[in-house]
């Protein structure tokens, strides 16, 4: 009889049901040809600890923790639980995914066929990141037997640290943004808002510049700028108000295409610091997917390759997001889609899980992996 496919328990940051992101692409496409065990940090809401585990539409199950408070014994419970877990589902066969370092403190004692370590984000840098992470790190390191970095500049930061590094950028689910381009209904929450509209989504946290985008808004009151996602590591007080800024919540990854429609500039208005240092936006191809001009500060993987290619403005400060929304307001778009679309076929969620599983398989065989060349960007179709 066939094998039946090694599992996946991939150990997240990120919960499932928050933001659809890498995680959720990624795992979603393993779930067409293997068991997925999505493992989330726990939550502290229940008397007696336990997992609840759901089963998402695409196949993942999604399992939840559920402890009583925190305590010393949080992390012994936690790995009883994925202990039980591991023996109740018959995982016997398995690969560890790790999103986070730091879920090695319940997990290390497990025996997986291979780990892999997919560092999405330099999450050292962020606010609020716990003082043992880099320790964690350098030991998910020893341990794992391929390392994904979310983009070119994290490569270059990871790939003196582990013999088999391998960058995979964010990448894009084209249709799904495309349909941004056709006649779609304007969703009830911006349907009143004259144009020109600038919009942004996504989490709205210390990355975000709160300032530019307040300086952008009063700078131009007639422009109305658009802001869906929520809000985390921010007090509410500081963010920008007036009259053309809306805060127009969490919207699901479905509902995106909607919102883009009525948009007429899309932002990436990131903060220049620590924490964006290694940063690479799945929005940027999203938006351009979806059809429209981007304007972006210049975050390292913006600028490389999307501002090399042409295809977003880069722009410092206030004055410049200005003038670059205006020349973006006045273009002719067809030339930026043409090369746009020729970039991001290469770009697709499928092409990249396809090429993960390559080097996972690589791993299973014991196949040296060929030297990777350094990324080439495709600068023939800039011209």
């Amino acid at each position: 009889a066939m094998k039946r496919p090694a599992d996946i328990l991939c150990f997240s940051h990120l919960r499932w049901n928050f933001v659809f992101q890498r995680p959720q692409h990624l795992m979603t496409r393993w779930a067409r040809e293997h068991r997925v065990f999505f493992f989330e940090e726990p939550i502290f809401d229940s008397d007696d600890p336990g997992l609840v585990i759901t089963t998402d539409p695409s196949g993942v199950r999604v399992v939840t923790p559920h402890l009583p408070g925190r305590s010393k014994d949080e992390l012994t419970i936690v790995k009883g639980l994925l202990d039980a877990l591991v023996r109740d589902q018959g995982l016997n066969d398995f690969v560890s995914w790790y999103y986070t370092p730091m879920a090695l403190a319940w997990s290390r004692q497990l025996t997986p066929r291979a780990v892999v370590y997919d560092c999405m984000d330099e999450l050292s840098l962020f606010k609020g990141a716990p003082p043992e992470l880099q320790e964690r790190e350098r030991e998910l390191l020893r341990r794992a037997d391929v390392v994904f970095t979310g983009g070119h500049h994290l490569y270059e930061a990871k790939r003196s640290q582990h013999a088999n590094v391998h960058p995979f950028p964010s990448s894009v689910d084209v249709p799904h943004f495309a349909s941004a381009r056709g006649s779609r209904t304007d969703p009830d929450d911006q349907a009143h808002l004259p144009h020109a509209r600038l919009g942004f989504y996504g989490v709205i946290d210390e990355r975000f510049d709160i300032e530019l985008v307040g300086e952008l808004a009063s700078r131009r009151p007639e422009w109305q700028i658009i802001l869906l996602g929520p809000v985390v590591k921010v007090e509410t007080s500081r963010l920008p108000r007036g009259h053309n800024i809306h805060y127009l919540g969490q919207k699901t990854y479905a509902s995106l295409p909607d919102y883009l429609s009525g948009w007429d500039v899309a932002l990436l208005p990131f903060a220049i610091n620590e924490a964006t240092r290694f940063i690479s936006p799945t929005k940027t191809p999203e938006y351009l997917a979806g059809g429209l001009p981007v304007v972006s500060t210049p975050i390292h993987d913006v600028v490389h390759p999307y501002g090399d290619l042409a295809l977003v403005h880069i722009a410092s400060t206030a004055a410049e997001f200005e003038a670059a929304v205006v020349k973006s307001l006045a273009e002719d778009p067809a030339p930026r889609q043409l090369r746009a679309d020729a970039y991001l076929a290469g770009l697709s969620w499928d092409h990249t899980w396809s090429q993960m599983k390559a080097e996972l398989a690589r791993v299973f065989t014991g196949v040296e992996a060929p030297r990777r060349r350094k990324p080439r960007f495709d600068y023939l179709i800039a011209g």
